[in-house]
């Protein structure tokens, strides 16, 4: 697809981030938008800055990981816009906890998000996609869906998760010799509020000898990388060209560089940058020994997550 102009695209995650500016950057090519954001506010806000373009554009509040609220959106947006070209698969929300204190009820409210939401998101699209005659499903993955990360293993299971998904989407999509396309987005780091909206349990201090907000902190300067509004224009011209995998960032394109070079190896390295960086305060200490969280150490970590049910990436 070499032109966004007329066509209309819906966007998951548009109150913010990278949701924000893919919606901004469309309108300012002559796109027609559909929005969706948990946060009404948020995504009101970014259709207002969006109809200065001159382009139509209607939003709503929409919770991903409602699969009958996904697939009325989809039946709307189709209905009010005439056709839909585009489905960016953006929200997403993150989660930082060790494999042994992990709550099932945190893995699967991200999980919700992260990777049904993805789902939600394509199959409620793909109709109306293929009916335009030219269609793309834009899925966001991360560079964590390429590396593995300490305490990242929920978001990295999402993750990983989202480029199976969408990478055999799109060759079923080329076998079928279908109008529609994919690409999975791989940002490194970009400044999102995906942190500030983050769950981070108290238990992390084991292994990482950082608090909670000490995380938040530093992993806030992490992705501190490339801007969101360069990230939008990124992931634009990978859809333009029908890239299979868009990765956003030079920081994103050196780790992948690094995976392929050292396969499992990276591993290795990580957890020496760890011991290097004096992140981890006890590296020897096993984690498969943990206590699981008990009521007050539950009550702990949730004084120290975000409450967003499915910000922007």
């Amino acid at each position: 697809m070499k032109t966004f102009t007329d066509k209309v695209a819906a966007i998951t995650g548009a109150g913010s981030g990278m949701g924000r500016s893919l919606a901004l950057e469309l309108a300012r090519r002559g796109a027609h938008l559909a929005l969706s954001d948990i946060d009404d506010a948020s995504v009101a806000y970014t259709a207002a800055a969006c109809r200065d373009f001159g382009v139509h554009v209607t939003a709503r509040r929409l919770d991903v990981s409602d699969r009958e609220a996904v697939f009325a959106w989809a039946s709307d947006t189709a209905e009010m816009h005439g056709k839909v070209n585009f489905i960016f698969n953006n929200a997403g929300v993150s989660l930082s906890v060790p494999v042994a204190t992990a709550r099932l009820e945190d893995v699967e409210w991200l999980m919700n998000i992260n990777f049904w939401g993805v789902v939600h998101g394509t199959q409620a699209f793909l109709p109306y996609l293929a009916a335009s005659g030219e269609g793309h499903v834009v899925n966001t993955s991360s560079l964590f869906g390429i590396v593995a990360m300490p305490t990242q293993s929920a978001y990295n299971a999402s993750k990983f998760a989202v480029r199976g998904f969408t990478e055999a989407l799109r060759m079923e999509l080329d076998l079928a010799g279908s109008p529609v396309s994919a690409t999975c987005v791989h940002p490194g780091g970009v400044a999102t509020n995906i942190v500030h909206t983050s769950r981070i349990d108290d238990s992390i201090t084991t292994l990482t000898g950082m608090d909670a907000q000490t995380h938040r902190r530093r992993a806030n300067k992490l992705i501190d990388v490339t801007s969101a509004d360069a990230a939008a224009r990124q992931i634009l011209a990978g859809v333009s060209h029908n890239a299979r995998r868009v990765l956003v960032g030079a920081d994103a394109r050196r780790v992948d560089k690094l995976a392929r070079l050292l396969g499992g190896s990276y591993q290795a390295l990580v957890v020496w940058f760890y011991r290097r960086t004096a992140v981890a305060r006890k590296p020897a200490a096993s984690t498969a020994s943990a206590s699981p969280p008990t009521s007050s150490t539950a009550s702990n970590a949730d004084a120290a997550r975000g409450t967003s049910a499915g910000a922007s990436d």
